[in-house]
């Protein structure tokens, strides 16, 4: 097996095996990222694609300071990312009066749920919620940055929050008390 190093040196080189070598690696945690940005596993897997096409074109940039997994991290973060932005023209917004209606709502959870089933609520949610969503609690960014990041106010970032966190309550709410629900909406 060969080390990080090999490896990133085979890909500067243009090797084909040390390609296929980090795609194998990192495929599943990077299609992971590409799942919790996208609204269904074709979307994921063209931001996946592309994410690993611009990691072997700018694979000669890496300095190797810092994780190689981070850097790859961070190339398919900003892959979903640019995704969504080249798709915003064509999304529909969801409509402010159910927003607000489930905004007033506060259920309590506590049923237990798999990553899988949660994946799935997550990919629900309107784009923009799931993109702050997914920025905030998952990668840990702040609003600031998240406002940066998408091209939006950082009370856009913070509202949008808001929303996903009570859109995927509601929904939770509501599979708790029917639990036959989960399975139609997972399985």
């Amino acid at each position: 097996m060969l080390s990080d190093k090999q490896i990133i040196e085979g890909c500067k080189a243009g090797k084909r095996k040390a390609q296929q070598l980090l795609y194998r690696k990192f495929h599943p945690a990077m299609m992971g990222i590409c799942l919790r940005y996208c609204k269904s596993h074709e979307e994921a897997e063209d931001v996946l694609v592309g994410g690993f096409m611009t990691i072997f074109t700018k694979i000669k940039d890496y300095r190797g300071e810092g994780a190689l997994a981070a850097w790859i991290r961070r190339i398919f973060v900003n892959a979903a990312i640019d995704h969504y932005r080249s798709n915003l023209k064509f999304q529909m917004h969801s409509d402010v009066a159910e927003i607000e209606r489930v905004a007033r709502s506060e259920p309590d959870f506590n049923a237990k749920m798999s990553a899988d089933e949660i994946m799935t609520l997550v990919q629900q949610l309107p784009e923009g919620c799931r993109m702050v969503f997914n920025l905030y609690a998952i990668e840990g960014y702040h609003h600031k940055e998240i406002a940066e990041m998408l091209g939006i106010s950082e009370n856009t970032s913070k509202t949008q929050l808001l929303y996903a966190r009570k859109l995927l309550q509601a929904k939770l709410h509501k599979l708790n008390y029917e639990p036959e629900t989960l399975h139609r909406h997972v399985g």
